[in-house]
């Protein structure tokens, strides 16, 4: 009886898994991103922080802050074609495609070093100080830099020097350059502000406090007119006016985001969680609906959109199960 009652109990669990993989890969099919596959970046343990990408070559830069590296992939082939090794805890990466230069943002010694984009050969290091950050490619093709206590950087991807210094009030986190205005667009924080800095001075124009905490990444809604701002503490999503910062809504979002972006083709905002979940909203006029909420994996919190390519790409950290992968979902319909 008891071997006949194991059998009749491990039929059941079989059937009730299977029953529910098939209900999920049915939901996966109907929802707003479908995973594709995963692209295994081989031996690196840690942290991943920022990607950004090579549209003309179709590489995508991996910022492997935990293992000191930056994976350069092919996503064609969706392989990994090189490591660039030796880093300082690498936090923010960005193309320079006039100039064809890779520049890498370094966290241990506030460095930003230089390789060239054909053969990943380094050509250049320009000191910050400390605490190098996020890097963002203006309309003039110039480099900008979060980094130390309180500064935007300002790089000239010809001289490699830096060519100016916006000063905050203390360490700038997600930022964004609006390409018409050129105003750059900064969450700090450590002291709950949005700063508004004028990009061709460097002097900031315009503060905007913030009733919560942790407000770390941003995205530009240049059709609608407005800042997205995710905070951590506690977890939501806030659409600001552009113009002067009034908000317009708000919705509960995952926790410890550390990315969102806007799909302007779909009108839908996606928000990566190191609670290991994608948020998926639906925008609607001046409401935010979440219609998704899709669970990945604890950390996996960074994530880079190309809307060219019609991807949406998460980074996931190695687990005891399964090694470090960037993981490909499709937005649909």
């Amino acid at each position: 009886m008891t071997s006949l009652f194991r059998t009749i109990i491990g039929t059941l669990v079989s059937v009730v898994s299977l029953a529910c993989a098939e209900g999920f890969a049915q939901s996966a099919d109907k929802g707003p991103l479908q995973l594709e596959g995963k692209i295994v970046l081989g031996n690196v343990r840690g942290r991943i922080d920022h990607m950004a990408i090579d549209q003309k070559r179709q590489r995508l830069f991996v910022a492997e802050l935990g293992n000191d590296s930056v994976g350069v992939v092919d996503l064609a082939n969706r392989s990994v074609i090189r490591t660039i090794t030796g880093l300082n805890e690498p936090q923010g990466v960005g193309y320079e495609p006039s100039t064809d230069t890779l520049f890498v943002a370094n966290a241990r010694d506030g460095s930003v070093q230089l390789f060239d984009g054909s053969d990943y050969k380094a050509t250049a290091k320009i000191d910050l100080g400390s605490d190098a950050d996020n890097v963002r490619i203006n309309a003039s093709n110039q480099v900008v830099v979060s980094y130390g206590s309180g500064g935007l950087a300002t790089l000239d991807p010809s001289t490699r020097n830096q060519i100016q210094n916006a000063p905050l009030k203390a360490h700038p986190e997600g930022f964004q350059v609006e390409p018409d205005s050129g105003r750059i667009y900064v969450n700090v924080p450590d002291v709950r502000a949005v700063a508004v800095v004028d990009g061709q001075s460097g002097k900031q124009l315009a503060n905007w406090p913030m009733t919560h905490g942790g407000n770390f990444p941003m995205a530009l809604d240049r059709d609608q007119g407005r800042v997205l701002v995710v905070f951590r503490s506690p977890p939501t999503l806030t659409a600001f006016a552009i113009a002067d910062g009034k908000p317009i809504a708000s919705a509960e979002t995952c926790g410890d985001s550390d990315d969102l972006f806007i799909d302007a083709k779909r009108g839908r905002v996606y928000v990566s969680c190191g609670a290991g979940y994608i948020d998926v909203f639906a925008i609607d006029g001046s409401v935010y609906r979440r219609i998704t909420r899709i669970p990945t994996v604890p950390g996996a919190r960074t994530s880079f959109f190309v809307p060219e390519r019609d991807q949406f790409l998460l980074a996931v950290r190695a687990t005891s199960a399964e090694p470090a992968a960037i993981w490909v979902f499709r937005p649909s319909p």
